[in-house]
């Protein structure tokens, strides 16, 4: 199977994540973020139970999600990762997803250490007007900084 776009159209994109927020609110009076999802997975895991509420299936359909669409695609194709698809090629690309996933944990670990991560906070906080999450997604929303270049 061919894919013709790797990645949904801004205009698709925004309101369906949009009515994600808006459904999560509604249906479970809760915030949309992977943070809490990923914390119930850890949480339950940890209690050796399967029994996950909406944020763990929420992860792990993300994750799946995400896998599906690669295998759909023909496998995953690593680009435009920056340093790291200009320095492993070949045999050495298999680097690529173990270096993603451990970036992923200690992202993972931040976010719950801090509370929540910008994303979680940029769609669900500031659609409440929440001024913490106001003030967590402004830096990653305002222009870049003078290093970022």
């Amino acid at each position: 199977m061919t894919m013709e776009h790797h990645q949904l159209a801004w205009y698709v994109a925004g309101p369906v994540l949009g009515l994600c927020v808006v459904a999560c609110r509604i249906l479970f009076n809760a915030r949309l973020g992977v943070t809490g999802g990923f914390s119930e997975l850890v949480g339950k895991l940890s209690d050796r139970s399967l029994r996950f509420d909406w944020r763990g299936w929420f992860a792990l359909g993300v994750a799946l999600g995400g896998t599906l669409f690669a295998l759909l695609a023909g496998g995953p194709d690593f680009h435009g990762y920056g340093w790291m698809t200009d320095t492993f090629h070949g045999d050495r690309r298999i680097a690529i997803p173990f270096l993603l996933a451990g970036a992923g944990v200690l992202i993972g670990y931040g976010a719950k250490a801090a509370g929540g991560c910008t994303s979680g906070n940029g769609l669900s906080g500031t659609s409440l007007r929440s001024p913490a999450s106001l003030a967590a997604t402004a830096p990653s929303s305002g222009p870049p900084s003078p290093s970022a270049s």
